[in-house]
């Protein structure tokens, strides 16, 4: 009996092993395939075009093109470009964190007539694609005064349906005594909200700040619309000056990009592991 018992065990650790096994190696092949493109990104950078059509795919450039990142940096006003992305970014993902954690806390931890009702036809804005919004918003701006100004970027992207139900899906995951225990204190609606809620939605907010920095900092189409001036043009609108009726530059493009990644990758690293536990944390409780 001990024998058949042991055996069986002995089955189960190596069923077990041989589903990490290959749970392993499909992770392994999907990132490898996710990595792939970033590497052929980083080589082309190095080439001009001719080059970067080779096939079979030359992975190590020969010669080695560092011109191709001093082009980008002296053909256009790139560090223009990338500084008023990087403060359209900044400002905007600020906004969205103050605006959609206020949100986030009325809909989850006050009551009141309607919320639940109110906080559905909000979330029913998500199904609503930009593309049909994009005439009236630019007729808004424009009756606004806000056409070919940072407003216009920065304005109409402070409160995100989005960031509120991320944020609210946290809140409501935190127990609702504190707030009580709060209030038994004398504490505000407010104060609850910055000393006890706030501070203890660390994850989720660095989950919103890593996607909307991500969106806001890739976003092309809003800036080429609402942006005519090149003094308030983003790093997606001049990284497209490389491209011509009749020639693309794609060895410029690639060195601008790898550029434009920087920023990303340090907003991703430092929030990486508040990234994972707010997604995670996030959908727990709805």
């Amino acid at each position: 009996m001990d024998n058949v018992t042991e055996n069986m065990k002995t089955g189960r650790k190596i069923r077990r092993e041989l589903s990490n096994i290959i749970l392993f190696a499909v992770l392994l092949l999907v990132a490898f395939i996710m990595v792939v493109p970033f590497v052929w990104m980083i080589s082309a950078s190095f080439k001009n075009n001719n080059e970067i059509f080779l096939y079979p795919i030359r992975w190590i450039p020969n010669p080695i093109r560092l011109k191709n990142y001093v082009a980008v940096w002296t053909e256009i006003p790139f560090l223009k470009y990338f500084t008023n992305t990087l403060i359209y970014s900044v400002i905007v993902t600020a906004g969205q964190i103050f605006t959609c954690s206020l949100a986030a806390y009325a809909f989850s931890k006050l009551r009141f007539p309607g919320r639940d009702a109110i906080f559905m036809v909000y979330l029913a804005t998500m199904m609503v694609p930009w593309h049909a919004i994009m005439i009236p918003q630019f007729m808004i701006n424009k009756s606004l005064g806000l056409y070919n100004k940072p407003g216009a970027i920065i304005v109409m992207n402070l409160v995100s349906a989005f960031g509120i139900f991320l944020l609210r899906q946290f809140m409501m995951g935190i127990p609702d005594d504190l707030c009580e225990a709060g209030r038994i204190d004398g504490c505000s609606e407010f104060s609850n909200f910055s000393k006890i809620m706030f501070p203890l939605c660390g994850p989720g907010v660095a989950t919103l700040t890593v996607f909307e920095f991500t969106f806001m900092w890739n976003d092309y189409l809003a800036p080429m619309i609402y942006l005519d001036d090149d003094r308030y043009k983003t790093i997606q609108l001049g990284l497209a000056g490389f491209r011509s009726l009749y020639k693309t530059d794609y060895g410029l493009i690639m060195a601008g990009t790898v550029c434009s990644l920087i920023p990303i990758l340090v907003i991703y690293c430092a929030a990486q592991k508040y990234l994972i536990e707010g997604v995670a944390f996030s959908g727990l409780k709805g």
